[in-house]
This record gives C-alpha cells, structure tokens and sequence, in this order.
C-alpha cells in the first residue's frame, strides 16, 4: 500500500480537493477518514457530498451513524466511533456493494468488515488553519485516483 500526502491550507482547499475526489469515484466505493476530533473528516465528506450534487446539508452522523444523501450517486456517510468495542453490523455490505460511495469516519473500529479496496485517507493538524491529507489507497482504482487527485 502506497501513501500520498498533500497539505491544504483552509476548510475550502479541503472541500474542493474532496470535490474532485467525489468525481472519480464509481458506485461501491468506500472512502475512510482517520483523524482526531474537528480534525476536518465531517469537512471532506461536504466536499463529497457536493462533487456528488447532493444539496441537502452535511453534517456527522455521530449519533444516527449513518445518513443517506441523493447525489448524482448516493451518498452513505458513516461515523462508527460510537460503535468502538462493538460487533454490531449495521447491514456494511449493503452499503459496501451498494449503488452508492460509502464515506465511514472512525473506520479503524469496523474494520473487520471494511473491503478490502478502499481508499483510506487521514486529515491530520498543521496549524489552525492547514491540514496534512494522506492518502492510503488500496487497489489499482484507488491508486489512479490518488494519483489523479495528488497530480
């Protein structure tokens, strides 16, 4: 697995390198986002959901731990901290396999039922305003897609 990072320097950089993520993407792909709390994951995810067309408005699905978005593809975003410790499987391989793209916060505390390929991307804190994104892809689409993204 190879890494690739880039540094963005406000939310808007975040939401428009996640922009065009969201247009290289293709139904049943999974996105997972890493990162300390405020760190921007619930940020990149708006990104996508807006690349995606989606109009209604994103917010972390903290406590419902998943919410479903129409897009020109459906958007299925996930935060699976409150799941830590968990064996619940809320239905992942419908979503997963699904017609949609699939965006799992906390994704480390599933990840027995992650797929295999997916793109793993981890928003870590510069300063106040910059953040470092380090792209994980697995699995040749992914790496396209990295390497699209990164340029």
């Amino acid at each position: 697995m190879s890494e690739h990072q880039m540094k963005v320097n406000s939310d808007e950089e975040t939401i428009q390198t996640a922009e065009r993520l969201a247009l290289l993407v293709k139904p049943g792909d999974v996105i997972t986002l890493e990162g300390d709390l405020g760190a921007g994951k619930t940020t990149f995810t708006k990104g996508i959901a807006h690349g995606l067309g989606v109009k209604r408005t994103v917010n972390s699905p903290t406590y419902t731990i998943v919410k479903e978005y129409e897009g020109e593809l459906p958007l299925y975003h996930m935060d699976v901290y409150r799941l830590e410790d968990s064996d619940e499987d809320i239905g992942y391989d419908e979503y997963f396999n699904g017609d949609g793209i699939t965006v799992v916060e906390w994704a480390h505390f599933i990840e027995d039922y992650l797929p295999v390929e997916r793109l793993n991307i981890k928003i870590s804190y510069v300063d106040e305003h910059s953040r470092l994104l380090e792209f994980f892809p697995i699995g040749a689409h992914f790496e396209r897609i990295t390497a699209e993204i990164i340029g």
